[in-house]
């Protein structure tokens, strides 16, 4: 009888242990909005451009509040004049932009200029990242990019990876129905996940101890920053959809749920990589490239 009652004790004491763990795990998503599902950024510098044998400028800016944003300019590496365009990168959801530019760092050598920034809390960038401040911050970056004169008068390119992809289509539907210019020449959506409300259910509900707060914890979430629901708005301006049918972090019906709600002129890429793994296939780097000079046209 001891030894059942030890054990019956244990047992609740595990219960307690997981219940207290639950309401932990509760209390620190609703305090951040949901924001841990999406943000994991670090500081750690893995590469820099010069290490590709990429030029590269630093570059700092200021949001409206108050924030500092690092980024990296990189100019294309082409003796035509001028350059095909620019791209403006936005990154995924882990680390900082040096454990990303992998993803950029060919398109200098096929004559196109690549802004790149971190967003808040990312790498070199001041404060703590959620969903309002780095919408806030692509746009920043967005608006110092086109009044640069290496920029003036050349195609502009949104290039977004997974939840840049998912930012990138707020800012890309926000600047085409607002008709501010220069007007974007095109977006590519890589790997993203068609609605912050809908991975973050998925997310939740992939783990035990949140599977149960799964829908109230994804109503934190503004319902105006659903991808399907601003998709459309990006329309006159090409659409490149791409995603990989084995993409083990947003499953493929992300992406075809984006192209699906997408207007024309849109394109659908099914790549057959790992998650953010499209631009080491030579082929996949083509069919980029082939989108943006038709998009320039």
């Amino acid at each position: 009888m001891a030894n059942r009652t030890a054990r019956l004790l244990l047992t609740v004491s595990r219960v307690k242990a997981a219940i207290a763990a639950a309401g932990a795990v509760a209390a620190t998503l609703s305090l951040s909005g949901c924001s841990s599902v999406f943000f994991y950024p670090d500081n750690v510098t893995y590469i820099t451009p010069d290490r590709l044998n990429l030029s590269y400028e630093d570059v700092y800016l200021n949001t409206a509040d108050g924030e500092t944003l690092h980024g990296w300019w990189l100019p294309a590496e082409t003796t035509q004049s001028p350059p095909r365009g620019t791209v403006y990168f936005l990154h995924g959801n882990a680390q900082n932009i040096s454990s990303h530019i992998l993803n950029v760092a060919w398109l200098p050598a096929e004559g196109y200029n690549v802004f790149a920034i971190d967003y808040r809390g990312y790498g070199n960038s001041t404060g703590a990242p959620d969903i309002g401040g780095a919408l806030h911050d692509t746009e920043s970056g967005l608006r110092w990019l086109v009044n640069q004169p290496d920029v003036q008068g050349d195609p502009v390119f949104l290039l977004g990876q997974s939840l840049g992809g998912a930012l990138g289509v707020a800012l890309a539907s926000e600047w085409v129905q607002r008709e501010e210019t220069p007007e974007l020449s095109g977006v590519v959506l890589d790997g993203t996940f068609s609605g912050f409300r809908g991975i973050a259910r998925e997310k939740l509900g992939n783990f035990w101890l949140t599977w149960p707060l799964q829908i109230p914890l994804s109503w934190t979430i503004p319902e105006d920053y659903e991808g399907v629901n601003r998709i459309a708005a990006i329309s006159p301006v090409p659409v490149l959809v791409i995603h990989s049918a084995r993409d083990g972090i947003i499953p493929f019906h992300h992406g075809k749920a984006l192209y699906e709600a997408a207007e024309e002129p849109k394109e659908f890429l099914q790549t057959d990589t790992p998650h953010a793994a499209t631009f080491v296939i030579p082929a996949y780097k083509q069919m980029v490239l082939d989108f943006l000079s038709r998009a320039s046209n």
